[in-house]
């Protein structure tokens, strides 16, 4: 396993399970070997009966993730390759036989954002921000697997306005809304995490288990096959213009195209 940024860092502190995404330069944007390496924690996590929880986390204080390594997309396969592999990665994120935390301060966006909601708890500090800002970023989109889990958790007109306008939300409104637990301060959510990754570590493992996999298996049910849409997203000028301008820093000019 690697251990130098950017990494994934796994810990197992008696039934917890700690991963935190270490990439801080970058404020936790995943690479591709941080993808796979999130796949083979989540699959010895579940192969691991003796951790009953587990919390994700980024490093640092500045975000828990903040969406892809932006650079793996210049030399990308054209279609929709790229969803379909992050998708089997997610799908073992959202079946974990355990209760799951993410811990969040700063900014949770694009794939934070997907990985927080795969999560089955959300406690974040009180500045903490949300969204999936691709509409102003890179120009691509979403699965209709990752589509249908968002909007199940935070609600479709929330999901538009994320999606659609670009928007960040603060976390007091996710609150409010139910998506998130519970906030605290910089200072106390270490603290508050770990109480409740106490409670559901004494809790009756299968019956936990069997909640939350038959609610994921719910929300994956009668999914539409929107593969020509993805194609069309990811096959774009757009897209590429998108990927170019963030990397040469400057504004996209989307041609619709």
């Amino acid at each position: 396993m690697n251990t130098t940024p950017p990494c994934i860092d796994f810990q197992l502190d008696g039934p917890i399970a700690r991963i935190t995404f270490n990439n801080p330069a970058a404020r936790n944007a995943l690479t591709w070997p941080m993808y796979e390496e999130l796949k083979r924690i989540c699959d010895q996590i579940a192969g691991t009966p003796e951790i009953r929880v587990a919390i994700f986390r980024g490093a640092g204080d500045k975000a828990f993730v903040s969406g892809s390594d932006i650079q793996q997309f210049v030399d990308l396969q054209e279609n929709e390759a790229y969803e379909v592999a992050v998708d089997a990665i997610f799908h073992s994120l959202q079946h974990l036989p355990i209760p799951t935390i993410a811990l969040i301060e700063g900014l949770a966006v694009g794939s934070g954002l997907l990985i927080a909601t795969a999560c089955d708890f959300r406690i974040s500090t009180v500045d903490a921000r949300f969204g999936i800002p691709v509409a102003k970023t890179l120009g691509n989109c979403l699965s209709p697997s990752n589509l249908s889990w968002i909007a199940n958790h935070l609600g479709v007109p929330m999901v538009k306005r994320m999606l659609l306008t670009a928007e960040l939300i603060k976390a007091p409104e996710l609150l409010a809304s139910g998506y998130l637990y519970q906030t605290a301060s910089p200072e106390e959510i270490v603290a508050v995490t770990e109480v409740l990754a106490n409670k559901l570590a004494v809790l009756a493992p299968i019956t936990q288990k069997a909640s939350k996999v038959t609610l994921a298996r719910l929300l994956e049910s009668n999914l539409p096959d929107c593969t020509e849409l993805m194609r069309e997203t990811y096959n774009s000028v757009d897209f590429k213009e998108g990927v170019n301008a963030f990397l040469e820093g400057r504004s996209p000019k989307w041609l619709g195209k």
